[in-house]
């Protein structure tokens, strides 16, 4: 009799899902690390508003990055296991996987939610028309993150569905 297959999820998928993930977080970064704003006066000085004057997206960076780290190391074993055919690490792998994909979801979703928060409370108090790009800036990298929470939870998902095969 043979053994059951080793997931029922294709490692492809999973390979799939963690590139996107990457792809998400890749392009937040950026958007978030290059939003800033200048103020310029009528006595010719300046102040630039930059995405680090604010902790929220300060939070949002610092889960992002971790998200992009973690994601960075899942996406090259999973390339290796599509190429190899072997999961690296055997089985408590699967342990770790399970537990490190809820661990950086539940991250990036309060990193998304911060920004958000922020970003709402910019508008409340500088609904000026100079500010609109800096917090569509904004939004847009904490959408992103949001749209990478999406799919560390859809890996998560494919992570329990191999723990039971395993536990």
């Amino acid at each position: 009799m043979t053994p059951p297959p080793s997931t029922i999820v294709p490692p492809v998928v999973s390979l799939a899902v963690r590139v996107l993930t990457l792809i998400c977080l890749f392009i937040s970064i950026i958007i978030l690390t290059t939003n800033t704003k200048t103020f310029e006066f009528t006595d010719y000085s300046s102040y630039k508003i930059k995405f680090n004057d604010y902790e929220a997206y300060k939070y949002l960076l610092a889960t992002t990055v971790i998200g992009l780290v973690y994601t960075l190391l899942q996406t090259v074993l999973s390339v290796l296991q599509v190429a190899s055919g072997n999961r690296l690490g055997g089985d408590i792998r699967f342990h770790i996987d399970f537990f490190a994909d809820k661990i950086i979801s539940t991250l990036l979703a309060t990193g998304a939610a911060a920004s958000f928060g922020m970003t709402l409370e910019l508008k409340e108090n500088f609904d000026d028309y100079e500010m609109h790009t800096f917090k569509n800036k904004s939004n847009a990298a904490a959408s992103l993150c949001l749209i990478a929470f999406v799919f560390g939870a859809i890996s998560s998902t494919i992570s329990a569905y191999s723990l039971p095969k395993r536990a």
